[in-house]
């Protein structure tokens, strides 16, 4: 049994209504009491205009449609049926003893689902009727399969903003008296364990942060609660002062950040936050994955119509066959001190970039390091 005989099978046939036109009364008659006595409901019409307004007033499922009427022909009448918003998605079979090549391609140009040729048998009716039912049952699972999901992901994007909402603030606080904890203290002072927890304890506060703040973002950039403010801004007024905060985190690793700032204004138009979120990942992604006693150098460079911003360590690096779908696909990953990533920064890193005109870009060669770029366009 296939796919379509199981959904069959499962369909109740009461549930489905069947508008019969035909401007022939025993047409009418006989039709009506082979459908009733298969279970289907129907309704009747036995000239295009009254087709039309039952078609309106009955919601059928499914049109059978006598080609050859006197006051409208079912060709002309399939036309204004497809053509009203309320009517247009109502499967029509004709019936007719036309049968010309002419004839069957005109009916299906009109909106034919299917046609019955007169005279015609009853296994042959119920054959057809069913075919365009299924049809009809499997396009509502799928339209109800579609709402579920959606409501599925509108309550998970909600779920994500109250948590990453809820969450972020306390954990600036938490992150900031850590940070301040461990700039205040040394092995020396402490003890090296409770050093090493502390030092611990402050690493895995900004990778949560940040993953709460990206999530904030990612699910707000989502669901079209974050719009992009685009205005020109100066690379080299932006850029460092990002730079700047992650130095004291740089430092617990022991990375110096090399900035080289451009020889000339590099003036985009961006969005300022997202601009900063970006640099912001690729930062803490270049932090995280590089070895201790390392460097990290933040260049800015003109490439025809774009400032190019770009990270580059000397840590780990990405293997090939990852780096294809390094901003898309999510994984976790782990970076040199045990730091597991989330995999969301870079699908918003691009998402972001995105938005503002730019992208993102990556090289990278594993065991050497990598190279994180994003470009937005210059001030024209």
């Amino acid at each position: 049994m296939d796919v379509a005989d199981t959904l069959e099978s499962k369909i109740n046939r009461s549930e489905y209504k069947v508008l019969i036109v035909d401007d022939v009364v025993s047409n009418v008659l006989l039709l009506k009491i082979l459908l009733t006595n298969e279970k289907f409901q129907v309704c009747t019409a036995n000239n295009g205009t009254t087709c039309i307004e039952q078609a309106k007033k009955e919601h059928p499922d499914l049109i059978l449609l006598d080609v050859m009427m006197p006051d409208i022909s079912g060709f002309d009448t399939a036309v204004i049926l497809k053509k009203d918003e309320e009517t247009k998605d109502i499967p029509i079979i004709f019936l007719t003893a036309l049968n010309t090549p002419q004839d069957l391609v005109h009916g299906f140009q009109v909106g034919a689902n299917d046609f019955l040729t007169k005279p015609f048998n009853k296994e042959e009716l119920v054959m057809r009727v069913m075919q365009q039912i299924s049809l009809v049952a499997a396009k509502r699972i799928i339209e109800q399969q579609n709402r579920d999901l959606r409501a599925t992901l509108s309550n998970r994007d909600k779920m994500y903003s109250v948590i990453a909402h809820d969450l972020r603030s306390p954990m600036a606080s938490i992150r900031m008296v850590l940070n301040l904890v461990v700039a205040s203290t040394s092995p020396e002072t402490v003890g090296a364990e409770l050093y090493e927890l502390l030092d611990k304890a402050n690493r895995e506060s900004e990778d949560v942060h940040d993953l709460l703040d990206n999530l904030l973002k990612w699910t707000k950039s989502q669901t079209g609660r974050l719009s992009v403010v685009v205005q020109d801004l100066d690379l080299n007024d932006i850029i460092p002062g990002v730079v700047e905060i992650f130095e004291m985190i740089a430092q617990t690793k022991h990375i110096k950040l090399v900035l080289q700032p451009s020889a000339s204004n590099l003036i985009v138009t961006a969005d300022n936050d997202m601009l900063k979120t970006v640099m912001r990942n690729f930062l803490s992604n270049a932090i995280k994955f590089s070895p201790e006693n390392s460097t990290i150098e933040i260049s800015m460079v003109a490439e025809g119509d774009f400032a190019k911003i770009s990270v580059t360590d000397h840590g780990v690096g990405i293997a090939a066959d990852r780096i294809g779908s390094i901003f898309r696909k999510g994984d976790t990953t782990y970076g040199t001190g045990g730091e597991e990533g989330s995999g969301l920064g870079l699908q918003l890193c691009q998402d972001f970039a995105r938005k503002n005109g730019g992208d993102c870009y990556v090289e990278s060669i594993e065991g050497q390091g990598s190279t994180f770029s994003f470009t937005v366009p210059l001030k024209k």
